[in-house]
């Protein structure tokens, strides 16, 4: 494994030379990101929720609208909107009445995840409506804030366990039968968007509550694993490591460390460690840190290939092999993040690195991003075909702008 801050491309970097500062890079990034909406676009869908697309931006067959989709529309448009990219106010449009309308559960109160269709209420999903809410009331949504409200009250009364200072995971549709799991994804998306709403709000709880989580998961779990996060855990928060080890592919709760939630941690992380809603522990820093270096220094090419693997044992060791593009894109939030905030320039040339593999791989001739690769790093449909979801490499591309 070669260690990117050692490369020559990198002894010559200085920081006045950083790529998130150079005019060209910036611009690239703009157009990119415009390329990724007027892709979107074609994805509403008439009856509300977005197309899942394939590869030419055509609705892919059987494959309904989906909550987590909607709401991630709804945060990537209202980026869109900040930015002044056409098209985005149509996106965040439709994406805010989808969740107001088709997505609303009128009876029972919260989302549908699948609307026509019985499924349970995951908080994975919820969470992404406060995120998508939030957002779209900093560019002044006119659904923004009864949607918001809506999902504070679901939030406080259905999913937040005060007693564990965690998010609970997920119930039958009529918020019965809450499930004896509990999940670092649902908090870790949760985490995303309570420092979300927390800054929308001014409410210093909702950044509270992140620090809380991110205490028992980063802090405790994934310290005492070496920076690996155990993901799955009991109700009482005792971990499965074994948990689904025969589905290793699965797309929501696979076997094993998952690289790309490591340096998502990280990005969120050091955006508590940037809020002025509450006092930032020491250990926010060093933690993102600890996360990204295992998952990059430690993981990159770790089975021998270009690239980030899907997940790794407790060892380390490679396996789920799929690249999906998301992880790439964690990477480069996360890496931009630690340039800006310790100026080591470790974080530049990985920042670099993985540009440079997101467009040798992953961004295809339209500006979309293939959501997966094959053993051959050709597009792979293992675990998420197509290309149905814009909201990685939003932050991936808007991100540095921003930092």
């Amino acid at each position: 494994m070669t260690d990117p801050a050692a490369s020559t491309a990198d002894a010559a970097v200085s920081p006045a030379q950083s790529w998130l500062d150079t005019p060209g890079h910036r611009e690239w990034l703009r157009f990119r990101f415009a390329d990724v909406l007027t892709f979107a676009l074609p994805s509403i869908l008439p009856g509300g929720g977005f197309a899942y697309q394939d590869a030419d931006g055509s609705p892919m067959p059987g494959r309904p609208p989906q909550l987590f989709l909607t709401a991630r529309m709804a945060y990537a448009s209202s980026i869109g909107v900040r930015h002044g990219i056409p098209g985005s106010g149509e996106l965040l449009d439709h994406a805010m009445e989808s969740l107001v309308g088709l997505h609303a559960d009128t009876e029972h109160g919260g989302w549908f995840t699948q609307p026509g269709t019985v499924t349970r209420k995951a908080t994975y999903d919820h969470v992404h409506v406060g995120l998508a809410s939030a957002n779209a009331l900093t560019v002044g949504h006119p659904l923004a804030a009864g949607l918001l409200e809506q999902v504070i009250e679901v939030i406080d009364t259905r999913l937040w366990d005060e007693s564990t200072q965690t998010l609970l995971e997920s119930f039958a549709p009529d918020w019965s039968d809450c499930e004896d799991y509990r999940g670092a994804n649902a908090n870790m998306h949760g985490l995303e968007a309570f420092l979300a709403m927390g800054t929308a709000t001014g409410d210093a709880v909702w950044h509270r509550r992140g620090l809380a989580i991110a205490d028992r998961l980063i802090n405790v779990a994934a310290r005492e694993q070496d920076w690996l996060l155990p993901e799955h855990f009991t109700a009482d928060w005792t971990v499965l490591p074994d948990y689904n080890i025969d589905e290793p592919n699965h797309p929501f709760r696979p076997y094993g460390a998952t690289f790309g939630h490591s340096l998502e941690w990280a990005r969120f992380l050091l955006q508590l460690d940037e809020s002025p809603l509450v006092e930032s522990p020491s250990w926010l820093v060093e933690a993102a840190d600890g996360l990204t270096r295992r998952a990059l220094d430690g993981g990159w090419e770790v089975d021998g290939r270009p690239g980030l693997v899907y997940t790794v044992d407790w060892d380390g060791d490679a396996v789920a092999d799929v690249r999906l593009h998301w992880p790439i894109c964690e990477g480069i939030q996360a890496s931009a993040y630690l340039l800006r905030r310790t100026g080591d320039q470790h974080w530049e040339g990985w920042y670099r690195r993985l540009w440079d593999h997101a467009a040798r791989y992953f961004i295809d001739e339209n500006g979309a991003w293939r959501n997966e690769l094959d053993e051959n790093m050709e597009q792979g449909t293992q675990v998420w075909p197509g290309r149905p979801d814009v909201y990685h490499c939003t932050g991936a591309l808007t991100t540095p702008l921003a930092v």
